[in-house]
């Protein structure tokens, strides 16, 4: 068998955080939308061969209930340590319980 991390390369890195996201945070939503375009030729990006490096994130998650914002964020932090040691530059997350939602349909 192949290694597990040239199999990793064949999937888009936006496909790899939302499979991680929401297997991990079974979110009600989830949206992973690359926003790297707007970055091109900074310093993060121009020496990158990927092209997915900047993401923003809106996730809504029963498990986020009772954390702190911060402490959400380091929930998502940890589940992409390895995108973000792999070329992921930066993301901005919007992390919500269905509640802090709820009345938004």
């Amino acid at each position: 068998m192949g290694s597990r991390a040239g199999a990793n390369m064949l999937i888009s890195r936006a496909n790899r955080i939302r499979t991680k996201l929401q297997s991990a945070l079974e979110a009600t939503t989830l949206e992973v939308e690359d926003v790297s375009y707007q970055h091109a030729g900074h310093a993060g990006v121009k020496d990158n061969p990927n092209n997915e490096t900047h993401f923003n994130l809106k996730i809504v998650s029963g498990k986020f209930d009772g954390q702190s914002l911060v402490k959400r964020h380091r929930m998502v932090y940890e589940l992409l340590a390895d995108e973000l040691d792999s070329g992921l530059h930066a993301v901005s997350i919007q992390a919500k319980t269905p509640k802090e939602i709820g009345g938004s349909a």
